[in-house]
């Protein structure tokens, strides 16, 4: 078997959750693998405490100050250079039994893959709904436009992450930089339909793809998302056969921040409908959403 490592980070707020995560970890049905734990702003000895016992694991904690961007890539640094494979997932969450074997039975015909989930609440009690590609969609269909592929839902083959780093040091959305960087790279991408994790919907999480949302998440998200396309479109090659399709996005985007950023009754509008639409199994789909396109351009 190939030589996994199961990564994750953990961070201030998360502590109430790690039992739950944990636990979910020691229940795996493929025990062959390496735990990884970076640190952002905690020390061990509070992980630890918040665990109830010291887990098998190796520590890489972040330097003072680190960006999130820089928290990760410190420890994807760590993993490439001795593992073939990654299992990404976030410690907040709860994996299925089966997480890792259906990761490594993925990864042998493709170099990334993502997962459905099942969303629950801050308990882990589920919310009846599923985050899920539509069967018919290619997985590679959303990244111009949304994401799919989490840190909290992927795998990848060590070689492909390797090609996608490093991560910019300002970056905000580092799964969607990395799974975008693999696919402008020929990655072969993959989505797994089977429910493999349990996606905790709680305050601190960054992203949500179920309303409601508010106008300050509104502005929040369209700055991340703006950033995203920065970045990428720095990483491109002036010959990269995709670098129009971002720019003409990128300027999208910047126009729909301009609009609700200056005209508060606009960002209200636009809030007010945007609740109205069924959630989407894409995050930041609620950034300048194509059904609302005539609303904010008015």
């Amino acid at each position: 078997m190939s030589r996994l490592a199961l990564y994750t980070t953990i961070y201030p707020g998360v502590e109430r959750f790690l039992a739950d995560w944990y636990g979910s970890v020691l229940e795996q049905s493929d025990q062959d693998f390496d735990l990884i734990i970076g640190l952002d702003n905690l020390d061990i000895s509070a992980v630890i405490d918040a665990l109830g016992s010291e887990p098998c694991a190796t520590w890489v904690p972040a330097a003072p100050g680190a960006s999130l961007a820089q928290v990760r890539q410190n420890a994807f640094e760590r993993i490439v250079c001795g593992y073939q494979e990654v299992v990404f997932v976030d410690s907040d969450d709860i994996l299925m039994p089966q997480r890792v074997a259906a990761a490594r039975k993925m990864l042998e015909t493709v170099d990334v893959v993502a997962s459905s989930m099942s969303l629950v609440d801050e308990s882990g009690r589920g919310l009846g709904v599923t985050f899920c590609m539509p069967e018919r969609d290619e997985p590679d269909k959303w990244l111009l436009h949304g994401n799919v592929f989490g840190l909290s839902n992927t795998a990848y083959r060590v070689t492909t992450l390797e090609r996608c780093l490093p991560v910019p040091d300002e970056c905000v959305l580092v799964d969607w930089y990395l799974a975008t960087r693999a696919w402008l790279a020929g990655a072969r991408l993959g989505f797994d339909l089977s429910v493999q994790m349990a996606y905790r919907q709680h305050g601190q999480n960054m992203a949500s793809p179920l309303p409601p949302f508010t106008s300050a998440k509104i502005l929040t998200a369209t700055r991340y998302v703006r950033l995203h396309y920065a970045l990428v479109l720095k990483s491109l090659q002036p010959t990269d056969q995709r670098q129009a399709d971002f720019e003409k996005v990128y300027e999208r985007i910047g126009e729909f921040y301009g609009k609700i950023h200056s005209r508060v009754d606009v960002l209200e509008d636009y809030t007010a409908a945007l609740n109205q639409l069924p959630g989407q199994s894409v995050w930041w789909a609620c950034v300048a959403h194509p059904a609302l396109e005539e609303l904010w351009r008015k």
